[in-house]
């Protein structure tokens, strides 16, 4: 495949296609009708992700360019497609007539203006009855746009909008690689954290003209989209649910040190405390993850440079991670010796448990961190290493 773009043609119509005998001489048709009566120099190209109802036979006919993609998934149709354009410019759109092809006209302006990605929003331009089932209407994509907007600081308001245009080699230069349905997201994912410019479209979405039921399977590829938003997104994976569950820990096993404690008329005592290390410990533990996960991703070229990221991972040093895990781990071993020590007053027979466990469960929640402190200074040795960094 070339990684040329034909200096006269500006726009490449981009479709992908599996089985879409019924509605693809339609979309095609559109499409070629649009271009001729704009004047846009451009064409229409099938990435066929392996057909076996002559979907191929009929794009020919209809004057469209077919290409095939062998790896099976929306994604990886997409991403053979992208690298097959010939345009300057791509408008990407479902082979099943739901998307008219036929009013690109906004999508070429805000191209043409400089947007390099331009989203189609078909809750501003308008749901067709039956186009969309309620589950995806009022669940599915208005929650998966919001967690998008929530993790990234994205303005696209509609996430999984099938239409979409963009520049050929912006979007090429994001390095997209999902095979699957989560394709759409990682697209806009990706080209937030990238700061491309981007803009919305009005978009209408009509019932597809297929016969049978529809690709998508909506918990399945629901699933697929979150799953992606959270593992690219080590903070809101792991890194603020860590700072929280590690800060209540510790304030509720603050407060009850001294001794029980009432809220509400409710007594907090030595199982409450019980309950806060193991929050403390969790949440240590999830805090390290997302710090070592984002200093992966923007070594990997996954997750843009931040530069206050980058200056903390220079000043949290494997030396640094030791010393504070050694601190941790001598506090907790000190108040298990003062615990052993007043087990002997009572010549090693039965304890106060309220009174034991008090000072027993601060000091294993230290030794406990203090030796995730240590390990994961030792991973994060690793992890520099593997990527050049110096220590």
């Amino acid at each position: 495949m070339s990684d040329s773009i034909t200096p006269t043609c500006e726009l490449t119509v981009l479709m992908p296609c599996l089985n879409e005998a019924e509605t693809i001489a339609t979309c095609i048709d559109k499409a070629q009708g649009y271009m001729t009566q704009a004047g846009v120099d451009g064409e229409v190209l099938i990435a066929d992700n392996g057909s076996t109802d002559g979907s191929q036979d009929i794009a020919r006919a209809h004057g469209a360019r077919v290409v095939a993609v062998s790896q099976p998934g929306y994604g990886a149709a997409l991403l053979g497609g992208i690298d097959a354009a010939r345009g300057r410019y791509v408008i990407m759109g479902d082979a099943d007539d739901s998307y008219d092809f036929a009013r690109l006209q906004g999508f070429v302006d805000q191209l043409r203006a400089g947007y390099q990605l331009v989203m189609g929003n078909r809750f501003l331009g308008g749901i067709a009855p039956g186009a969309m089932p309620p589950l995806h209407r009022y669940l599915g994509n208005p929650v998966l746009s919001f967690v998008g907007r929530l993790f990234f600081r994205s303005s696209v308001r509609d996430f999984h909008c099938g239409l979409r245009g963009f520049d050929r080699d912006a979007i090429r230069g994001l390095k997209l690689v999902t095979p699957g349905m989560e394709f759409a997201s990682e697209m806009v994912v990706k080209a937030t954290l990238n700061n491309l410019r981007m803009t919305e479209v009005p978009t209408t979405l009509s019932p597809d003209g297929r016969g049978r039921p529809p690709h998508l399977r909506s918990w399945r590829d629901g699933w697929r989209h979150l799953r992606f938003l959270l593992i690219f997104s080590p903070r809101w994976l792991f890194l603020y649910p860590g700072l929280a569950m590690l800060s209540i820990g510790l304030l509720t096993m603050l407060a009850l040190l001294p001794g029980p404690l009432r809220v509400a008329g409710i007594a907090l005592d030595i199982h409450t405390m019980l309950f806060a290390a193991l929050a403390m410990v969790v949440g240590n533990q999830a805090v390290q993850l997302g710090l070592f996960s984002r200093l992966y991703g923007m070594r990997a070229r996954l997750l843009p440079s931040d530069p206050a990221i980058s200056r903390l991972f220079e000043f949290t040093t494997l030396e640094r991670g030791l010393i504070l895990g050694v601190l941790l781990v001598v506090a907790g071993l000190a108040g298990s010796i003062a615990a052993v020590l007043n087990w002997g007053k009572s010549a090693f027979g039965s304890l106060d448990p309220e009174y034991g466990m008090r000072l027993a469960i601060p000091s294993a929640t230290a030794i406990t961190i203090g030796a995730q402190m240590m390990f994961g200074s030792f991973f994060l040795g690793v992890l520099k290493m593997r990527t050049g960094s110096d220590e």
